[in-house]
């Protein structure tokens, strides 16, 4: 069998063009439509598309029972943690109130609630 290959990453949730910015602006990557639907894409061919639903009920983190529970999250890999930490804050991000990588990464939520991580590379 041959490789497959990674095509997209679907991001769900409550506003499509918010989290395209958000992302294109955090990443450096080119903002585009891909399938219909708002993406960035790195410049290496990594795409992320998002898609507003309409029950979409953000992710909890830390995880908390009977909550929804997060499905995945995103590790980027920055020079200068601190740094980027601002750079996610002014695009709309918060940083989470729980800390567990100490100067190794620090965890994130995106404006729609997902959590991220940015770790020093």
């Amino acid at each position: 069998m041959e490789e497959v290959l990674l095509g997209n990453v679907m991001v769900d949730c409550n506003d499509e063009l918010k989290l395209q910015n958000f992302y294109g602006e955090l990443l450096g990557w080119e903002k585009c439509k891909l399938f219909e639907r708002p993406a960035v894409r790195s410049s290496n061919g990594i795409v992320f598309l998002f898609i507003e639903e309409p029950d979409y009920v953000p992710p909890i983190w830390p995880e908390e029972a009977g909550k929804q529970q997060k499905q995945m999250h995103f590790d980027f890999q920055v020079d200068d943690v601190n740094a980027a930490v601002l750079k996610a804050i002014s695009l709309g991000a918060s940083k989470a109130l729980n800390q567990y990588g100490g100067e190794h990464f620090t965890t994130m939520i995106d404006p729609a609630g997902h959590p991220f991580c940015l770790c020093k590379k």
